[in-house]
C-alpha cells in the first residue's frame, strides 16, 4: 500500500515552467507504483466488463479443449457443432442444407457460401469470425 493510501504525505516537488505551468516531480518508486496501480485499475475494469457480459449471456467461456482443437487445425464448424451437441444431420436440417454438403464443408472439400456460413454461425450461436 502506498504512502498516500496510508494517509502519509508522499514526497514531491512542484516546479513552474517558463510558460508558468506547474509540474510535479515525484520519486521514481512512487511514479512506478502509480503506473502499476493505474494498470491494475484498467485490468480490473476490463475484467468487470467481461464478467458483466458473461453474466448477461452476451459472452461465453469456451473450454480449453475447444480452443485447443481449433488451434490444432480441426475444422471449426465440426468443433463447434460437436461442442453444441448436434449431429451432422441436425445441424444441416437447422441450417436448411443437405448433410452431405455440410460434411463437405467440415471436411474442407467445399468452403461454403457466405450465406450458408452465416446460417451455420447463427445456429451454433457463434460469430461468423469464429468459423472462418
Amino acid at each position: 500500500m502506498n504512502e498516500i493510501a496510508m494517509g502519509k504525505t508522499a514526497p514531491f516537488t512542484i516546479v513552474k515552467t517558463p510558460a508558468n505551468e506547474e509540474m510535479v516531480v515525484i520519486p521514481r518508486t512512487l511514479y512506478d507504483r502509480l503506473v502499476s496501480d493505474a494498470e491494475m485499475a484498467r485490468d480490473l475494469a476490463a475484467y468487470d466488463r467481461v464478467k458483466a457480459r458473461i453474466d448477461a449471456g452476451e459472452e461465453e467461456l469456451v473450454p480449453s479443449e475447444i480452443v485447443e482443437r481449433i488451434l490444432g487445425g480441426e475444422n471449426k464448424v465440426r468443433v463447434w457443432r460437436e461442442y453444441r451437441g448436434l449431429s451432422n444431420q441436425e445441424l444441416a436440417e437447422k441450417v436448411g442444407i443437405s448433410a452431405p454438403y455440410l460434411s463437405d464443408i467440415q471436411n474442407g472439400k467445399k468452403e461454403g457460401r457466405l450465406s450458408t456460413l452465416k446460417k451455420i454461425a447463427a445456429v451454433l450461436r457463434v460469430d461468423l469470425d469464429d468459423l472462418v
